[in-house]
């Protein structure tokens, strides 16, 4: 199993506003294509303004086929500059659990 670990910095003050549009419109574009949400995060303590979700994958190729899907459908194309806005930074990286992770 692979592990995608988005971070988003978002301007300060946009978090209600980004949350709100991915809880009503966005989330269920990306679940109908990219699969397993692990978890959706935004921050409490520590660095303010931060978004993390966490998307599973069998497979880097699965990864790679679900994105590219995500990324051709219209909805999400005329979704993302409503959140592109909103974000100041981004990070992803694929992580993989070590054997005695408690997740596969």
């Amino acid at each position: 199993m692979y592990y995608e670990i988005r971070t988003y910095r978002l301007k300060v003050g946009a978090l209600p506003n980004y949350l709100a549009l991915v809880g009503e419109q966005g989330i269920a574009i990306q679940r109908a294509h990219l699969g397993h949400l692990v978890g959706y995060f935004q921050s409490d303590i520590g660095p303010q303004n931060q978004i993390v979700h966490i998307w599973a994958f069998q497979s880097l190729d699965e990864r790679d086929r679900r994105r590219a899907t995500l990324a051709a459908d219209p909805a999400w194309q005329a979704f993302l500059p409503h959140i592109q806005a909103l974000i100041e930074e981004m990070d992803s990286k694929v992580m993989r659990p070590a054997s005695f992770s408690p997740l596969p």
